[in-house]
Parts: structure tokens; C-alpha cells; sequence
């Protein structure tokens, strides 16, 4: 569904990914680790057109790296960005709206709103509450519910769990399960090694820019990489 060939990104004299080469087919959870400042958030920038780079982005056959951002979701590709940025003036039921701007089916919008209402219901006790005043665990879960009203075919998810408690970060993992078993395509990108690979088909880990692993997820689980940097 996407591939990534010989992607770059720079910043002046700074290169922050150097040539990467990666790959997702339909159904697959591809999770994209590596420490702080490998060059993970900057891939997922690269993809949905936010920030400039070389190489090719190619989803579904066809080579979308000169598109814009607004291109690139009307095809079907949608990220949850680092630190949620959910539009906390905004209200939840708003936010939600906001997520399918691109659609022309006002009935099935409403549906989409009705079905995270029942999935989480603290967004749905709150639908007419201002974003800023939930918790971060709640801002989460309005941001993927937000990214999922665009009914994406991928979905990228930058550091799900940053700033999460525990209990909740694994909570929101059950639900990043539960799409993938919906059969939901999904890149994740995650500093926190043990989640990301519980439902990862393959995996590639980033350092400095460039990919040092590509793999499925059990081989990284038992591979050395896990106790080198990974936190396993």
C-alpha cells in the first residue's frame, strides 16, 4: 500500500533521515522505532507532506510526493500527529467534525461521530466540552478518533504513547489492536519498543536517520537491538 524509496530529510545542514527504504502492504501494522531524535517523527512528516524531502512516496501505486497535504488525506492517507494537537478552543463534537472535512456524506459523518461516542465514553459524555479540558489520555483518543473520521485506508500514528500514563497508554494500544484486526493499515511510530511491537507485523528501527533493522516484529523482540537501545 505505501512504499518510501530512498527517502530524505533535511534541515539546513542537518540530515535527519538519510535514504530510508520501507514498505506496508494492505493490513499490515508497520511499527517505525528508534530513540528520541532518529528521524521517526520526520518520516511521518515526509509522508503526509508536511515537511520537504527527496525520494519517492508511493501509495497505492502512485507516486504521491509532489502532492499536497490536503491531496494526500482525499486519497485516503491520515496521521495522528506527536503531542495529539487536538483544537483545544474547539469542542470535542467539533474536533470530530474537523476530522472529516473532506467528506461529502453528512449521514455517515453523523454515524462516525455516534460510533466513537459508544467507543469511548468519556468523548461521548462530553461531546460538547472544549478539547483543552480533557485529560491527555482523553486529547488521545479524540485525535485518533478525529484521524479515523476521514475513514482513512492508512493510518499513521506519531508517538501514541508520549506523556501517557501506563494504565492508559496500554488502553490505547488495545483500541490501535482493535483496528488492526478491523483490518485498519497502520504505520506507528513509537518510542516505547514493548508497545509497539504487540500487534506489529514487521518492524524497522531508525538511528540517526538511516534504518538498522527491517524485520518482523518477533525477530526484533529477540534480537540485540532490543536491549541496545529499545528499552527490551
Amino acid at each position: 500500500m505505501l512504499s518510501l524509496e530512498g527517502l530524505s530529510v533535511s534541515y539546513g545542514a542537518v540530515q535527519a533521515v538519510k535514504g530510508l527504504d520501507l514498505s506496508i502492504a494492505e493490513g499490515e501494522l508497520v511499527a517505525l522505532l528508534g530513540p528520541n531524535g532518529a528521524g521517526k517523527s520526520s518520516t511521518i512528516g515526509a509522508i503526509t507532506g508536511l515537511v520537504p524531502s527527496q525520494g519517492r512516496v508511493v501509495f497505492e501505486g502512485r507516486d504521491i510526493s509532489r502532492l499536497t497535504t490536503e491531496a494526500r488525506i482525499v486519497s485516503g492517507l491520515t496521521a495522528v500527529p506527536e503531542g495529539r494537537h487536538v483544537f483545544a478552543n474547539l469542542t470535542v463534537a467539533e474536533n470530530l467534525r474537523l476530522g472529516a472535512a473532506t467528506r461529502r456524506d453528512p449521514a455517515g459523518v453523523r454515524e462516525d461521530i455516534d460510533r466513537f461516542a459508544a467507543l469511548f465514553p468519556v468523548l461521548g459524555a462530553r461531546m460538547g466540552q472544549s478539547a483543552g479540558t480533557l485529560s491527555g489520555g482523553e486529547q488521545q483518543m479524540l485525535a485518533i478518533s478525529r484521524a479515523l473520521m476521514a475513514r482513512p485506508k492508512l493510518l499513521l500514528l506519531d508517538e501514541p504513547s508520549l506523556g501517557l500514563a501506563p494504565l492508559i497508554v496500554t488502553r490505547i494500544f488495545d483500541f490501535i489492536g482493535d483496528l488492526k484486526a478491523e483490518g485498519l493499515t497502520m504505520l506507528v511510530v513509537e518510542q516505547n519498543a514493548a508497545q509497539g511491537l504487540r500487534f506489529a507485523d514487521r518492524a524497522y528501527v531508525l538511528d540517526t536517520g538511516r534504518a538498522t533493522f527491517s524485520g518482523t516484529a518477533a525477530e526484533l523482540a529477540g534480537s540485540d537491538l532490543m536491549s541496545m537501545y529499545l528499552g527490551g
